[in-house]
């Protein structure tokens, strides 16, 4: 192989090295989808639109995504809310699935609810009833 070859392949191996490492998110961190289909409720799916909730949220992942609890580390800075709490809470964690979304029973509180009510204070149309996001079609 001649030297300007190799200086060829040299200079496109290095290029895609640099496409590679400037395309990898930080943290080595896989990039959120923009929507996911939350499953696994008995009253249906939730529609969740991961880009629209970070836009409202200021990109401040923390106001979703709370920090590790001593109980279970993570993994990654971020993770989904199922990557620890299961449908049923298996220990060390004591939040499951449905405690992680709404603290109550009925569902009136919560992560999800108290936001979409606080949103609504504001005068946004953030859905609060139950079937305005669990919905069948999603399951």
């Amino acid at each position: 192989m001649s030297k300007r070859s190799l200086l060829a392949v040299l200079a496109i191996l290095c290029g895609l090295g640099l496409m590679l490492s400037l395309s990898a998110p930080a943290y080595g961190q896989a990039k959120a989808k923009d929507t996911y289909i939350l499953k696994g409720a008995p009253m249906g799916g939730v529609k969740f639109e991961h880009k629209l909730h970070a836009e409202r949220a200021e990109n401040k992942c923390e106001t979703c995504h709370h920090v590790s609890k001593p109980e279970k580390a993570l993994d990654q800075p971020q993770q989904a809310c199922t990557a620890c709490h299961n449908k049923a809470a298996t220990p060390p964690m004591k939040t499951n699935t449905v405690g992680a979304f709404h603290k109550t029973a009925t569902a009136t509180a919560g992560n999800c609810i108290d936001c979409h009510k606080t949103e609504n204070a504001k005068g946004k149309k953030a859905p609060v009833k139950c079937m305005d996001c669990h919905k069948k079609e999603n399951t």
